[in-house]
């Protein structure tokens, strides 16, 4: 039996040796080229051979993939031309997830997970106030206060302007001005429903990588049709999940196939407007995540869309055509072009502007890890449904799902908004002891702050905490693995 995964065929078929296939990997082509059927094909592949899969559906296109296909005179001429002998209309075992709980189950992290770094990028703050924000959570650490939602956050903030006096001497001048920018931009990624993300029970990265009962991979699809509305929001997700599995899987070394394998779409998104020591961090943890069995794949319109260190790393690609009618649209197609192994017998350049849909350049791994040469490849069609499912029956698969049990109830728990708000009372009735109680109760409704309906009640949980001692710090993830901070 002939083995990898089938990708299609040239003179010869095209197979994808899982063996390196966490040496990562690029999708790209002009919208409409067939790169989406293509990451379908490559899902259904992986799940088959029982490697889970997680993928961003941007289109709404991919829960398809659940139920089988169904024949046609085109998918018969295409399984005949490739030469397949096997083919057979089946789905993947799915679990679909959505930041907003709507089209799938719901996906949260912590506030502390997320970490002050990937916070700051996502309200777009400058270096001054990601300094104060990073501070907040500094003093949230030192006072044992867990920021698990928006209103943790909100209402650490107002503390910290409401003391500044008394803070001054361990944390510096503290600018209310700029204290209230950052609640500002707090408050516009609740009014986007950002707010819904932040809280407990926070996905747990073992829920992602799991197989069925017949051993195949279990396909993760995060609905991302409103979430790509949000840039921001999309990238610090996908960014705080691969820094998480960075942090957490073990080292395994070289395996038969991945551990599991993650299509990141729109992957530009991920590099726009970030400085370049972020771009550094990014490289290093895709360049290191292979030792953990994971395999990222990034899809894009173009190679040029990524940073040249990271592009260097992705060993497998499958290039869809583009169109070349400007000089920076030319330029795109050199680009793609040279990213490849050259074939003699290949135009590249002019080849790429030449492919039908449903047709791409392929280069993958081989033995010893050597790219193969450019080869124009017919990509075989998939054994699923092209196309979206009909809501009902995507419905009906989410509430079947065990772990919708699990993530769809909030949970609130004492954290910072909590402990803050006693300490505030507390405080109030030992000044009016003091005949003080009026400059009391002004200070307690500034230092309590108010939930500004941060969801009013959104997921509380005690978050990994590294010790049970006041002033311990409390884990994070993200981007304290990527930027080395606490």
């Amino acid at each position: 039996m002939v083995s990898g995964l089938l990708i299609g065929a040239a003179d010869e078929q095209v197979r994808l040796d899982l063996s390196y296939a966490n040496r990562h990997g690029l999708v790209a082509g002009a919208t409409g080229t067939g790169k989406t059927i293509t990451v379908q094909v490559l899902a259904e592949g992986f799940s088959a051979a029982g490697v889970p899969v997680f993928l961003a559906d941007v289109k709404g296109d991919m829960s398809g993939i659940s139920v089988p296909g169904k024949p046609h005179p085109k998918i018969d001429q295409r399984i005949a031309s490739i030469g397949i002998e096997d083919f057979a209309f089946r789905g993947c075992p799915v679990t679909f997830w959505d930041l907003y709980g709507k089209l799938g189950i719901p996906v949260r992290a912590t506030i502390s997970e997320m970490g002050p770094q990937l916070m700051a990028r996502l309200m777009d703050l400058n270096e001054i106030q990601e300094s104060i924000l990073t501070l907040a959570f500094h003093f949230a650490d030192e006072e044992g206060l867990l920021l698990l939602d928006m209103a943790d956050l909100q209402t650490t903030l107002n503390h910290l302007a409401d003391n500044t006096a008394s803070l001054k001497g361990e944390y510096g001048s503290l600018s209310r001005a700029s204290i209230n920018a950052i609640l500002r931009r707090l408050l516009m990624i609740e009014r986007d429903g950002g707010d819904v993300y932040f809280g407990e029970p926070a996905l747990e990265l073992s829920d992602l990588i799991r197989c069925d009962g017949q051993g195949r991979g279990i396909v993760n699809i995060l609905d991302a049709q409103t979430l790509i509305q949000h840039p921001a929001t999309y990238t610090c997700f996908l960014l705080w999940l691969l820094a998480e599995l960075f942090e957490n899987l073990p080292e395994v070394g070289d395996q038969e196939k991945p551990v599991a394998v993650f299509f990141f779409d729109e992957a530009h998104l991920l590099f726009r407007n970030v400085p370049r020591v972020f771009v550094e961090k990014v490289e290093q943890v895709v360049r290191l995540i292979r030792s953990k069995g994971v395999g990222i794949y990034f899809i894009s319109q173009s190679p040029g869309d990524i940073p040249d260190s990271i592009l260097s790393q992705l060993g497998n690609r499958i290039q869809h055509a583009l169109r070349a009618y400007t000089p920076k649209e030319r330029k795109a197609v050199q680009v793609a072009a040279q990213s490849f192994r050259t074939n003699p017998a290949l135009d590249t350049a002019r080849v790429i502007g030449e492919l039908e849909v449903g047709e791409a350049l392929v280069s993958v791994l081989q033995e010893r890890g050597v790219p193969s040469m450019v080869q124009r490849t017919l990509i075989r069609p998939p054994c699923s449904q092209i196309g979206p499912v009909d809501t009902g029956k995507r419905q009906a698969m989410i509430s079947s799902d065990p772990l919708n049990d699990k993530y769809r109830q909030p949970v609130d728990r004492i954290s910072a908004h909590e402990k803050l708000q006693e300490r505030a009372e507390q405080r109030m009735k030992t000044v009016e002891k003091t005949g003080k109680a009026e400059k009391a109760r002004a200070n307690s409704r500034r230092t309590a702050g108010s939930r500004q309906s941060a969801g009013d009640a959104f997921v509380k949980s005690m978050v990994r905490s590294v010790g049970s001692s006041l002033g311990r710090k409390i884990a994070r993830g993200l981007l304290g693995a990527l930027l080395g901070k606490g």
